[in-house]
């Protein structure tokens, strides 16, 4: 079999097998930390936290991205996600502040300034969050049926919060080593373990539901093969989503330098339907929890801020459609520039056939990411609610992340990019790809997440 004869392939080549080893050896590390309880909470406590994660969307939102560590009271509960948000701030500020610019354009040393301000800013990040996440697990442990209690004084707040940055600061620091020694951007594959660590179980309580017999079955067997079928449809969805490009000819022009002719051949810009990534619905989420922290001012969510707070409600999901093809636009108006594309092309003697250089191509270029962009964000939209759409139909709430989001988008991303390291080590060495025609396309856009 094909499979098994690529396999082979991978193992027989050292540096990749090396390679492959290390990273399996820094995620079971990682694993094993997800379940190292911070001191002085009890199995009673973690099972108060677990209860409160389970009945908000929320926080099994965040508690999917840390692998189960949150609703553990775990060393690592904070996971990754204060470094991505500080990677964020960073490259935002990249995008506004002149200072962040002139370091991004210094090469090496601009890209170790700005890994170092990361760091700082995530540490920042965890001083504020570490105490919040505390103060909700106390909140939660006293306010359960359970009849335990926890109290939390002031130094031990503070001892507990250089646990959770130290985890989260260590979990950082092994995704550096697996992007190092390892395969793929670490810390793109630690949010990619932590997503599928979940799955398992997700499946297991779905297939349970659906058993005849189990409280609240509806369609039994026939119904869970229907789900795992259309989880399928929506993750080849996801894969067309972010491989999608439109190609734009471009020819140089011949150039005769001594006995030798350069130039000449035609080559494609590869501009994509996705240029934004998985941005706009990080950003889109971000305002949508500005109602939530509103709610939890008031003491109450009734009214107004019911219909926002509630992310199976229509008008949350609606809003919530409309700001993602509006920060996709946003987003890719800024990262993809066609007047300096246009600039590069007309430096290089190239041109697009059939349109003139300079403020010409300029303009085509961007109208043709209009149009390519306008029903990326649609469909991007759609993907990011059908959530929703799955809890429903009946789909339970852990199994329904699944079925779209952020996390479908960043595993789909991950495994393209991890896979396509594989296969260019497999190319280097002479060997056939993963696939039997065509190679396999990344992101390509550089992002962490």
């Amino acid at each position: 079999m094909r499979f098994v004869e690529t396999l082979k392939n991978i193992w027989t080549i050292q540096e990749l097998r090396q390679r492959l080893l290390i990273t399996f050896l820094l995620v079971f590390i990682y694993r094993l930390g997800c379940y190292v309880v911070l001191p002085g909470i009890s199995p009673s406590d973690i099972d108060a936290l677990a209860n409160f994660t389970n009945k908000s969307g929320l926080m099994q939102l965040l508690d999917m991205f840390s692998g189960g560590a949150f609703s553990q009271a775990s060393i690592f509960a904070l996971g990754i996600m204060p470094y991505i948000t500080a990677s964020i701030v960073i490259q935002l500020c990249g995008m506004i502040l002149p200072s962040f610019q002139k370091m991004q354009r210094e090469g090496e040393s601009g890209r170790q300034k700005l890994n170092q301000y990361t760091r700082y800013l995530t540490v920042l990040i965890l001083i504020l969050q570490a105490p919040a996440y505390l103060i909700n697990l106390q909140v939660q442990v006293n306010g359960a049926a359970n009849g335990s209690t926890l109290q939390l004084g002031f130094w031990t707040v503070v001892y507990l919060t250089i646990i959770l940055a130290a985890g989260s600061m260590f979990i950082m620091w092994l995704g550096e080593r697996i992007t190092d020694r390892g395969i793929g951007n670490g810390i793109s594959f630690i949010i990619l373990v932590g997503i599928i660590a979940r799955l398992p179980g997700a499946l297991y309580y779905e297939f349970v539901s659906r058993l005849p017999g189990a409280s609240g079955s509806q369609g039994g067997l026939v119904m869970f093969i229907v789900e795992v079928v259309l989880l399928f449809a929506v993750t080849v969805g996801a894969v067309l989503l972010v491989q999608g490009t439109r190609k734009v000819p471009v020819q140089y022009a011949k150039r005769i330098v001594g006995n030798r002719q350069y130039g000449g051949a035609r080559q494609y810009i590869p501009l994509k339907v996705n240029a934004a990534g998985v941005m706009p619905i990080i950003f889109a989420q971000a305002i949508m929890f500005i109602p939530m922290t509103l709610a939890g001012f008031r003491g109450g969510d009734s009214g107004f801020l019911h219909a926002f707070t509630d992310i199976n409600s229509f008008w949350y999901n609606a809003i919530f459609f409309i700001l993602i093809v509006a920060f996709t636009y946003f987003y890719t108006a800024i990262t993809v520039r066609p007047t300096q594309m246009a600039e590069d092309m007309k430096r290089n003697n190239g041109f697009i056939p059939g349109v003139k250089p300079g403020k010409k191509t300029a303009e085509y270029l961007d109208a043709i990411m209009s149009r390519i962009t306008l029903p990326g964000s649609i469909f991007l939209g759609i993907v990011a609610i059908l959530p929703a759409f799955a809890r429903f139909f009946g789909i339970s709430q852990n199994f329904a992340q699944f079925f779209g989001g952020t996390s479908l988008l960043i595993m789909v991303g991950v495994v393209l990019d991890t896979l396509q390291q594989i296969e260019s080590h497999l190319m280097m060495h002479h060997y056939d790809g993963l696939m039997k025609e065509g190679k396999i396309k990344g992101r390509t856009t550089g992002q962490a997440y």
